[in-house]
């Protein structure tokens, strides 16, 4: 199989596929067969496949964090390449932490392919109730993988953290409904 094909199949970019390759990075065996021609060997591959299916989700707050999103997909697919692992589902999506009502990652969990969900930070799945989902994965033979678990370890830090951005959220919730309602009846008042 050539270098651009085994990139799409692991849903790599094929120019880093290349980069990889000439840095000698690439997590399979590769070898050059012409001048544009790259070859991989997939069946001397022992790396690969060692999850069935990985799914990989990012999440940004906020549409100017969309750099940051981009970023924070590019890390992931970095790691699961040079893992070996076999991507079967990317997605990644603005919206709050807060809001349960995410329609990708709802898409994410509920692939049956994916046997592994990967996220960069726990925070990037939910601001509450991660261990919940983390649960309902592992009750179905799946499994939660956090790559950065650099957040506070403490019990009590953590439970008062999550109380306080759900009260926080709850308040200015309500105050940005009141105030955009307020905006449209002076605005109706006024035309």
């Amino acid at each position: 199989m050539n270098l651009t094909e085994w990139a799409k199949a692991q849903g790599i970019a094929p120019r880093t596929a290349y980069r990889w390759f000439r840095e000698g990075t690439l997590p399979v065996p590769a070898e050059r067969v012409g001048p544009r021609t790259i070859l991989v060997n997939i069946e001397g591959n022992t790396r690969a496949d060692k999850t069935e299916g990985i799914g990989l989700y990012a999440r940004a707050s906020s549409h100017d964090q969309k750099t940051d999103l981009e970023c924070q997909v590019a890390r992931l697919r970095e790691w699961a390449a040079k893992a070996g692992h076999r991507v079967v589902r990317v997605e990644s999506e603005v919206g709050s932490g807060m809001n349960g009502n995410r329609t990708k990652a709802r898409r994410l969990l509920a692939d049956a392919n994916v046997t592994t969900v990967v996220v960069e930070h726990k925070d990037r799945l939910g601001r509450m109730n991660t261990e919940l989902v983390e649960s309902a994965l592992e009750a179905s033979g799946r499994r939660l993988v956090v790559l950065d678990d650099g957040e506070v370890e403490d019990d009590l830090v953590r439970d008062m953290v999550e109380v306080l951005t759900s009260f926080c959220a709850r308040l200015y919730g309500r105050r940005s409904a009141r105030n955009r309602a307020k905006a449209a009846l002076e605005a109706a008042e006024h035309a």
